[in-house]
């Protein structure tokens, strides 16, 4: 990539974690030189874009930094000539996060936002948008990477390679989170293990870890049974059960709870959404205070309580990856790309969360061969959901629509993914243009 000054285009920039990403370009000066950064929102949350805005300008104002803020709503300015394209939106906001972890509750189905059905609708609502962004890319800016946080990450990601020209890298912080919570019970810094991830975005696993050459995968599942940290701020922390991980031999994500410890999941799911509301609704209260706070004058930091959105190493994710680029670290980094072999028997164009090789070319990923029955008949199961889901949303099927609500694992039947499916339709009928749903 040739050197000279970046411009970042950030796509929802009136999100609450957008300051995290600013304290992540500061941070990087040295060797990422952003010249601009360009906020983009939609009319909606004008408010939320303009306090951010302030905020960010008042962050770089402090440590000095020549960095210009733009903040609007033109959506093709902020990516023509862009650098990167840094997607990180929701569509419908948080009411229609809600709505995805009510409706599968009451037919008691996980209500999750990115796994089982609550993740179906929101990737029907986020495909065609990403889509749309990718047209003004190819358009206005064809060399641009596209570094995308929104999830469904993985749908998200194999989406914009099945049907664009735009290259583009998916990317999670739950890799990272579980790097770090590995380091801490082993006793260790993050640099000193070399953990091998391969499965799917939010269905990842580790394989193998390493500390100083010795194998000690063993050892972090026996202190994963033995109750050591191991979740995320937005996942309830059900214990493993210590003879369920020696068998499976494998590290999983946070978010495997919700398929191996489903009956654990769902109830304490219904009785939280009972007691302080769903997941979503926990979190308007939390933006609200962080809005609260990012608003004052006198802030011009990142302040902490923005852990409590759940998305710790946000920035360190999406940046290491940008200074992998544009430095051509060939770095490791793990990361959503096509399998192209890394997995045996997996298609290649299927898109995969593992660990892999990055630099100015792009991500390549690090090859683990067969996996185990003891995981693959699972990661086979979801990936098959997805490519039907990313169709669904695509073409607006109601067929494929139909099949990959009922190919989750999370649905346990046909009567209730049909029903399920149907209430999400109508509620979002608004975000749905793809979808004819006359027969309903």
């Amino acid at each position: 990539m040739a050197r000279g000054a970046i411009k970042l285009a950030i796509i929802g920039g009136g999100s609450s974690y957008t300051p995290e990403l600013v304290e992540g370009v500061l941070n990087r000066l040295d060797t990422l030189p952003v010249k601009q950064i360009h906020f983009v929102d939609i009319e909606q949350g004008r408010e939320k874009l303009d306090i951010i805005a302030s905020l960010a300008k008042r962050m770089i104002d402090k440590v000095g930094a020549d960095i210009e803020v733009k903040a609007d709503f033109d959506r093709r300015s902020a990516i023509k000539d862009a650098d990167f394209v840094m997607t990180q939106f929701r569509v419908g906001g948080l009411a229609a996060r809600a709505s995805d972890e009510k409706i599968p509750l009451k037919y008691d189905v996980i209500g999750q936002e990115t796994t089982g059905p609550g993740g179906f609708a929101k990737a029907m609502r986020t495909i065609p948008v990403i889509l749309d962004i990718c047209r003004d890319i190819e358009e206005l800016s064809p060399n641009a990477w596209m570094l995308n946080f929104t999830n469904p990450a993985g749908l998200v990601s194999e989406a914009v390679n099945k049907y664009t020209q735009v290259k583009n890298i998916g990317l999670c912080n739950v890799p990272v989170s579980m790097e770090m919570m590995i380091a801490e019970m082993m006793e260790c810094e993050p640099k000193d293990l070399q953990l091998e991830f391969a499965g799917l975005n939010h269905l990842v696993w580790v394989h193998k870890v390493w500390l100083a050459g010795e194998n000690v995968t063993a050892k972090v599942l026996e202190k994963v049974g033995d109750g050591a940290n191991f979740s995320m701020k937005n996942i309830w922390e059900e214990p493993w059960d210590p003879s369920f991980l020696k068998a499976l031999q494998a590290i999983p994500c946070p978010y495997h709870r919700y398929f191996y410890q489903t009956d654990a999941m769902l109830a304490e799911e219904k009785q939280s959404a009972e007691k302080q509301g769903t997941r979503a609704e926990q979190v308007m209260q939390t933006e609200a205070e962080l809005f609260e706070l990012y608003q004052q004058p006198s802030l011009d930091h990142k302040p902490v309580q923005l852990e409590e959105r759940g998305g710790a190493y946000y920035s360190d994710a999406s940046l290491n990856l940008v200074d992998a680029i544009y430095n051509n670290r060939n770095s490791l980094h793990v990361v959503n790309v096509a399998n192209n072999g890394a997995i045996a028997d997996l298609a290649h164009d299927a898109v995969i969360e593992c660990t892999a090789v990055v630099g100015s070319w792009g991500a390549k990923p690090l090859a683990v061969g067969k996996l185990s029955p003891r995981i693959y008949g699972l990661l086979k199961q979801v990936k098959a959901y997805e490519q039907l889901a990313i169709e669904a949303a695509v073409h607006g099927s109601y067929d494929d629509a139909l099949i990959a609500m009922s190919s989750n694992p999370l649905v346990p039947d046909i009567s209730r993914a049909k029903a399920i499916l149907d209430e999400m339709l109508l509620l979002n009928q608004p975000y749905l243009p793809q979808f004819t749903l006359t027969h309903l």
